[in-house]
């Protein structure tokens, strides 16, 4: 590798390596991200043509991983190539877009690539923090106009104790894992980008958290900056989408009309309709006036950037939401629960508009999802998957399959869940839960929590308490820095507002925490009051759920598989398996089918749809693996006649030796003169030689031959 520069920087106890190098020298900006031996590789790229066709910024943020990295080959015997990201790139990508988003101009039109490769892995340190400090740099780094750098670092708690940027193991541990991005205004740190999974922690925790990150937060930022300047390259000139004459023009035109439009809007949701009209009427008229000229193209900016002011001022100034609300107000609430007869779980929950439909389905350890990615190897057994059909919002587009955005909301709603679902040795079940948005208007990802929820408590899964969501948005005057934080953001407060503040938890406390902002970011106070205003309204939530299912059932759905789970001796495993899983396969064959799973610490699951097949395997295999007892009388199968005795199974396949002289007292010519094969007969255990072999009595145990 052919270095430039290369800067360091100490955060926590460890060092960040950041590498200039002659590898990509067509991108725009690029860099190496180094911590232990786990190294990024970062680049930036801007397309020389703008998009003022669209009404977004077409940012495309790509994370991805190499099984290299790890030292692995992966894949089916045909195909060992990486193809389409993991969910994990997925999110990491993601975090990673949320975080560098707010900081590009608005209105900025051209199309811009962050492409985070990792090409090495050490087990030990997360390439995430690194792929975010790695774009931050070559962003701030390139010709690209962005207004950065950032800063970003991970949070655990360990013992009570914070840990900055944890190993993979001190975040297993741990009770928090919070991931922080920010930059500097004005002497103060500003938050922009928020990830966080807690076990119930309390709002003071999180706030303790965001403290002790801020001071590694600004050395990191400090660090980049100097970096940067050492390098020295100048940004681009950004061009507004809408050229001043134009948007002289189309303000002349509209007047009074747009802020009409809005103001005089009817009561609720989705009242923003005559907008569009107007809209309309606007690019007639100038398709009219400039024909062939495609100057309407510059009406969609310049009324989003309106529709915004118009809205934030009348939240400002005149308390006055689009659907009429009040800042803390949320929208009608409520809930149902066991909505299909034959599914194992299910509800709906409803919050105005927004309604998700939560349904969950029980399986066997065998149903868990095995996981093979560059960083995790694993078995998942509780998943939540969210689906997004364009109807629920109105909408007609093509579906295929779940979108990043998909992936992100069923990835949230199950980090919120995961720390009141019950252990596998108290729950053996594989659970999976499917979140469908059947009605969107804000934060369909909250109402998911919600709903898969209910599910659960539905289903009767024991969790330890019930969890809710909401979010928390934000309108800000960036002149005048006046701002109100507002309660359950719907579809119009979500697209022109600066801040979804996602919160979810139970009543002791957050379980996940996720913030994206459209401003630079967000200081201490707008936390708190977010903090405290989603605390509210979470508990009010869980009320609901509570009136329609105060706990979860006490039984499980009779259409959800019957389970057993025990402990055996794990040194016993091999008795149960048998020779080429001979013994193993009799008992599945024997026992209508049943599914049995023995994991390596000895815990044994047997899942069937009968009860009576799933109650006989289990016995069984407890009977296979019980310690027999001296002088124990047993009841016992005769399994096979020799001429000096009889071999008797007893305890499910155990086998002991009756003598031909311990059937009856008197002497007998052949052991078929008293038994016959599969015969059960009592036995009692006289002893059990240095070889492990058992001798039985059937005279000690009352034996009376039939005939």
């Amino acid at each position: 590798m052919a270095v430039k520069d290369t800067f360091e920087i100490k955060v926590g106890d460890k060092n960040i390596i950041v590498k200039t190098t002659n590898w990509t020298e067509q991108a725009s900006g690029s860099c190496v991200v180094q911590c232990g031996d786990t190294e990024v590789l970062v680049t930036a790229v801007i397309s020389p043509n703008s998009r003022p066709d669209i009404d977004y910024f077409p940012l495309m943020v790509e994370y991805e991983e190499r099984f290299y990295a790890a030292g692995k080959i992966y894949g089916s015997r045909f195909i060992k190539r990486e193809s389409r990201p993991s969910d994990e790139a997925i999110l990491t990508a993601r975090m990673i877009d949320r975080a560098i988003r707010p900081l590009f101009p608005k209105d900025f039109k051209k199309e811009v690539q962050v492409v985070v490769t990792c090409l090495s892995w050490d087990g030990e340190n997360d390439p995430d923090i690194l792929g975010m400090i790695g774009a931050s740099f070559a962003l701030a780094s390139s010709n690209i106009p962005w207004n950065g750098p950032l800063g970003a670092i991970r949070v655990g708690r360990i013992a009570g104790e914070f840990v900055f940027n944890p190993t993979y193991e001190q975040r297993k541990a741990g009770d928090m894992d919070l991931t922080l991005s920010a930059l500097e205004r004005d002497g103060d740190i500003l938050i922009n980008m928020i990830e966080m999974g807690a076990k119930e922690a309390i709002e003071k925790d999180f706030m303790s958290a965001y403290e002790s990150a801020k001071p590694e937060l600004k050395k990191l930022i400090d660090f980049q900056i100097k970096a940067v300047k050492k390098i020295g390259k100048e940004k681009d000139v950004f061009e507004p989408a809408v050229d001043l004459e134009m948007a002289k023009e189309i303000k002349e035109w509209l007047g009074e009309k747009l802020a009409d439009a809005i103001n005089n809007a009817p009561k609720g949701e989705k009242n923003l309709g005559a907008t569009e009209i107007l809209k309309l009427e606007l690019i007639k008229y100038l398709d009219e006036k400039y024909p062939n000229q495609n100057k309407a193209k510059q009406v969609l900016p310049y009324f989003e950037k309106e529709i915004e002011r118009i809205i934030i001022k009348n939240i400002i100034e005149k308390n006055h939401r689009p659907d009429g609300r009040k800042p803390e107000e949320i929208r009608p609430l409520s809930a149902e629960v066991g909505v299909f007869a034959r599914t194992h779980g299910s509800g709906v929950f409803h919050r105005g508009l927004t309604k998700v439909l939560s349904v969950l389905t029980l399986g066997g350890p065998g149903d868990q999802q095995i996981i093979e990615g560059m960083e995790i190897v694993m078995k998942k057994r509780f998943l939540l998957h969210y689906n997004f059909a364009p109807f629920s919002s109105g909408e007609v587009s093509p579906m295929r399959g779940p979108k990043r955005r998909e992936i992100g909301h069923g990835h949230l709603a199950e980090k919120a869940l995961s720390p009141v679902i019950p252990e596998a040795k108290d729950f053996p079940y594989t659970i999976r839960i499917v979140c469908e948005s059947v009605s969107s208007n804000g934060s369909t990802s909250m109402a998911s929590t919600c709903a898969a929820c209910i599910a659960l408590m539905d289903a009767g899964v024991p969790i330890k308490e019930p969890v809710a969501g909401i979010s928390v948005g934000l309108a800000k005057d960036e002149e005048t820095g006046k701002y109100k934080v507002l309660t359950d953001i719907q579809g119009p407060e979500d697209h022109y507002g600066d801040m979804d503040f996602k919160v979810a938890g139970t009543k002791n406390g957050i379980t996940a925490i996720q913030l994206d902002v459209k401003i630079d970011g967000i200081n201490k106070d707008i936390i708190e009051e977010a903090l405290t205003k989603a605390k509210d309204a979470r508990f009010k939530i869980l009320d609901i759920i509570k009136e329609q299912i105060p706990a979860p059932r006490k039984e499980l759905s009779k259409y959800a598989p019957k389970m057993i789970s025990f402990l055996i001796n794990p040194s016993k495993i091999g008795e149960v398996v048998g020779p080429k899983g001979s013994v193993i396969n009799k008992i599945i064959d024997e026992c209508g089918g049943v599914e049995i799973n023995i994991e390596d610490s000895g815990l044994v699951a047997v899942t069937g749809q009968n009860q009576e097949d799933v109650d006989k395997a289990a016995n069984w295999i407890k009977g296979l693996v019980e310690e027999v007892e001296i002088g124990k009388i047993y009841q016992g199968t005769v399994r096979k006649i020799m001429d000096f005795g009889a071999f008797v199974d007893i305890l499910g396949g155990q086998s002991g030796l009756v003598h031909i002289s311990k059937f009856v007292p008197q002497k007998i010519a052949s052991v078929q003169d008293v038994v016959k094969e599969g015969e059960s007969i009592p036995v009692k255990v006289t002893g059990i030689d240095e070889l492990g072999r058992i001798n039985l009595s059937a005279i000690d145990a009352g034996f009376k031959p039939k005939k």
